[in-house]
């Protein structure tokens, strides 16, 4: 089982930026495949961003350019860097991994586009 950690969510304008990160445990974070999720109220989640071990990303058709998944595999740590937000992407931001038979969520971070 892998535990995971998400940080950096808050409160932002529109236009502005945030940088979630998530921390995961275990000694085989290089070989996790890693992506993060979203669940606004009253909808369903959905995939924001994925990366594979070997770096192979892929994005949320809304994203449109706007955010940029990464991995710093020495610190175990995934990062999602947003910019440009709406405030249609106001959402609880969840980190997930899997590894082969298993997956595992984190307990997500709030991020909340207003003026």
């Amino acid at each position: 089982q892998v535990q995971l950690v998400e940080s950096g969510g808050g409160l932002v304008q529109p236009g502005g930026s945030l940088r979630l990160s998530c921390a995961a445990s275990g000694r085989d974070f290089a070989t996790y495949f890693m992506a993060w999720y979203r669940q606004a109220p009253g909808k369903q989640r959905e995939l924001v961003a994925s990366i594979t071990s070997g770096g192979v990303i892929e994005y949320g058709d809304f994203v449109k350019g706007r955010f940029t998944i990464s991995r710093d595999n020495a610190k175990n740590t995934m990062y999602l860097q947003m910019n440009s937000l709406k405030p249609e992407d106001t959402a609880d931001y969840y980190c997930y991994a899997a590894i082969p038979g298993n997956v595992d969520w984190g307990q997500g971070t709030q991020v909340t586009v207003s003026s």
